[in-house]
C-alpha cells in the first residue's frame, strides 16, 4: 500500500482483514486469526519480539467483542471499528514494545502516525465494503 502513504504512513490491509473478519465471528475465532496475522506480521518484521501478535491479537479479540449485537455489514460501523481498532492497535504495540526496551521518547510521533494509519484504515474498509457489496449478489 505504499501508493497510498500520507506522512510515511500506510493504510494496514492486514489488520483491516482482521477487523472484517473479526466482527463477523466469535472472539476465540477471532483471536486465532489474530493471532496467526500477528505471527505472520512479527515474522516478517525485525526485532518487533512478538508486539505485533499481541497486538493484532488483542485487537481481534476486542473488534469481535463490540460487533456484537450490531450488523457485521454496516458500512459505517466497520469503518468506526477500524479506525478504533488502528489506535488500538497502535497503543498495544507501542506499549508492548515498551516493556521491551523500545524508548518512549517518540510517543507524539507514533500517536499521529497511528492517528493518519486510523483515518486510511477506516477509508480502505468502506471501500473494501462497497466493491464487496457491488459484486455480492446478496445485495442486488
Amino acid at each position: 500500500m505504499h501508493a497510498l502513504s500520507v506522512r510515511n504512513t500506510e493504510p494496514s490491509l492486514v489488520l483491516v482483514a482482521v477487523v472484517w473478519y473479526a466482527v463477523r465471528v466469535e472472539p476465540w475465532r477471532a483471536a486465532v486469526y489474530g493471532l496467526i496475522a500477528g505471527l505472520i506480521e512479527d515474522l516478517l518484521s525485525y526485532g518487533t519480539g512478538g508486539a505485533w501478535t499481541i497486538a493484532t491479537t488483542g485487537v481481534a479479540i476486542l473488534a469481535s467483542l463490540v460487533s456484537r449485537g450490531f450488523f457485521a455489514d454496516s458500512i459505517p460501523l466497520l469503518a468506526t471499528i477500524a479506525f478504533a481498532a488502528t489506535l488500538a492497535q497502535r497503543l498495544i504495540y507501542w506499549v508492548t514494545m515498551g516493556f521491551e526496551g523500545y524508548p518512549s521518547g517518540l510517543g507524539m510521533m507514533h500517536f499521529h502516525e497511528a492517528l493518519f494509519e486510523a483515518v486510511l484504515n477506516a477509508v480502505v474498509m468502506t471501500v473494501v465494503l462497497i466493491v464487496l457489496r457491488r459484486f455480492d449478489h446478496r445485495y442486488a
